[in-house]
């Protein structure tokens, strides 16, 4: 009996025993999980509070170098346009320089250097005529073409020897400018009387308005046509040269003798009605 109750004591003190040291451990390890849990907290706060610093810096960081950058931004820009002025400059006065270079390489293939080009480019002018003909589809539109061409060829002859003159030259050019003027305006008065209805001929005689424009500039002529004497008279040039001078005077002149003729005759054609009111008066 002695043996069971000291039996039982010995498991009832080391159950006891156990459950103390149970007891103690969960103790220490609730304590040590407090502190962790602390640190563990604490580190959270820290990182909350560097968090909550980091995007404040973050923010004014780029802040500052996104003002610097328009800044450079716009500096940069400005400098460009400056620059794109600069060669808008630069680009106009070389189209000026340019401009004034092709126009001087212009006119100078324009004027002859030597009788034998200006021969030349007499006869280059004359196969561009003939081939503009050719391509006219109005056999009436060729026929006033082919006359009055040997005045366009004397004003590209007296053009193209403005070197070879001296100082006549530019005279002579200018004279020949308004020849050219003056073909214009003959070409369209003798295509209106070349092309005008044979009806309306019949009835009512020529165009004289047309007619009146074609004496009008063959009147005018006249002076140029003495002016071109005068100044032949006066060239001390290459004898070649006066002779051409004198072939392109002779072909105006015989040029303008047509067309003065031409519009006499259309002025005379009366038609029906104007052979009635003439024999009426």
């Amino acid at each position: 009996m002695k043996k069971k109750i000291i039996f039982l004591s010995l498991i009832f003190i080391l159950s006891a025993s156990v459950v103390f040291a149970q007891g103690t451990e969960n103790k220490n390890g609730d304590a040590g999980n407090s502190e962790l849990t602390q640190e563990n907290k604490g580190s959270g706060q820290e990182n909350d509070q560097e968090s909550q610093q980091d995007p404040v810096a973050q923010k004014n960081q780029p802040d500052s170098s996104q003002g610097d950058g328009n800044g450079e931004s716009v500096q940069t820009q400005n400098q460009e346009q400056e620059q794109e002025q600069e060669q808008e400059k630069i680009n106009q006065q070389n189209g000026e320089s340019n401009g004034e270079i092709i126009g001087e390489q212009v006119r100078q293939q324009t004027k002859a250097n030597n009788t034998e080009q200006l021969k030349e480019m007499i006869e280059n002018k004359r196969q561009e005529m003939q081939q503009e003909i050719k391509d006219m589809k109005d056999k009436k539109q060729q026929g006033v073409y082919q006359n009055q061409n040997q005045i366009r060829e004397a004003v590209h002859g007296f053009l193209a020897m403005e070197e070879l003159t001296g100082g006549i030259g530019p005279k002579i050019s200018d004279i020949a400018r308004g020849f050219n003027n003056s073909v214009e305006k003959t070409i369209q008065a003798e295509e209106k009387i070349q092309k005008r209805n044979s009806i309306v001929k019949f009835f009512f005689g020529g165009d004289k308005d047309a007619a009146e424009d074609i004496l009008q500039e063959t009147n005018r002529n006249q002076e140029k046509i003495q002016e071109l004497k005068n100044l032949y008279q006066e060239c001390e040039c290459d004898e070649e040269v006066k002779n051409i001078i004198q072939e392109q005077i002779q072909n105006i002149e015989q040029e303008q003798n047509r067309l003065g003729q031409l519009a006499q005759e259309e002025k005379s054609k009366q038609g029906i009605f104007g052979w009635l009111f003439g024999w009426m008066k």
